[in-house]
């Protein structure tokens, strides 16, 4: 709670009295372009994450059979699949948001509501999409790092492990799937 004391110190035009007055005004833009963000963001780090993992242990286990340090490169393309997802769910998401020379000039009726949950369906899209090829791109990884030392033991694995490595990046599609329909319905002002 904010006392007295504090309110009437507070006169400034950007005055805010806490984290629930900052997250309940701001602005359905500010909303959509982070969440665009964040899912981007996080899908790179999953993907830079997965491919620091895989190429580790490529790097390792091609010291003892350098024979699988080709093959082993679709690990490191299914990593940065993730980052290219993530890649295309920010370009259909900024498709999405209009500019604000447009929300200036609304009509009186306009409904705010949809406004706002305009900008919260391309969050929740960009965080969900994030955060799912975040986990992606990291299992993608361990799965990779385990294929090239499997495959360096016996290269009758590696065939085997890879379906394992295809199931994790599937992971990735089904996030950007879901992106698309959590953000379907987001309609910012267009006139």
């Amino acid at each position: 709670m904010t006392s007295n004391a504090e309110a009437a110190a507070c006169v400034g035009e950007y005055c805010n009295y806490g984290w629930n007055e900052v997250l309940t005004h701001m602005s359905p833009y500010g909303w959509g372009y982070f969440g665009i963000g964040l899912g981007l963001g996080c899908s790179v780090v999953g993907a830079a994450w997965g491919i620091w993992l895989t190429g580790a242990a490529l790097t390792g286990a091609a010291v003892k059979a350098p024979r699988i340090r080709s093959k082993n490169l679709i690990s490191v393309i299914f990593c940065e699949a993730t980052a290219i997802y993530g890649v295309i769910l920010a370009i259909i998401l900024l498709t999405k948001v209009q500019t604000k020379e447009l929300a200036d000039t609304l009509p009186a009726d306009w409904e705010n509501d949809q406004f706002y949950f305009a900008g919260y369906a391309v969050f929740s899209s960009g965080l969900s999409v994030g955060l799912t090829n975040l986990a992606s791109g990291i299992s993608v990884g361990i799965a990779g790092s385990s294929c090239a030392l499997a495959d360096a033991q016996d290269p009758s694995l590696f065939v085997k492990i890879l379906i394992v490595e295809i199931f994790a990046s599937a992971l990735s599609i089904f996030g950007i799937i879901v992106g698309i329909i959590q953000s379907n319905n987001a309609d910012f002002p267009t006139e």
